[in-house]
């Protein structure tokens, strides 16, 4: 009985979906946090380098680290997901068409596989594990 619910698209709005969402948010916020703090930590030296859309480098920087580090955990909490995903995904937009722009598809592919998890989540939503859930409820 449970592979074949299991098996069906019935599962495709249930639990399972659920359980999916929660493992693909700790997922991809795991590892973008990783990309934020190591920004965060280097920030006076990356800053004097970093301004790929042209409103200087400390603004540039500090957006980025605030959607890499503070959008992700509230991702990963499922807290405001669609709000917190909208700052993740120019995020991304920006490195895969703008810093990573000229550059060789390998170069994008990051940036880009970051960009598509950010545009499901904002699309289906956290999914039943999450504080939205109880916020909205």
């Amino acid at each position: 009985m449970f592979l074949k619910r299991f098996l069906s698209t019935k599962s495709a709005n249930g639990s399972l979906t659920s359980l999916g969402l929660l493992v693909l948010r700790i997922a991809i916020c795991a590892m973008m946090l990783t990309h934020g703090l190591a920004k965060l930590s280097n920030f006076s030296d990356l800053s004097q380098n970093f301004n790929p859309i042209g409103i200087g480098g400390t603004l540039s920087l500090s957006l980025v680290i605030f959607a890499e580090v503070f959008c992700s955990i509230a991702l990963f909490l499922g807290l405001l997901t669609r709000l917190a995903t909208f700052p993740l995904i120019i995020a991304m937009c920006v490195a895969a068409f703008v810093t990573h722009g000229g550059q060789d598809f390998a170069s994008k592919e990051l940036a880009l596989l970051y960009l598509s998890f950010y545009v499901v989540i904002f699309i289906i939503g956290p999914g039943r594990f999450s504080f939205d859930r109880f916020l909205w409820k």
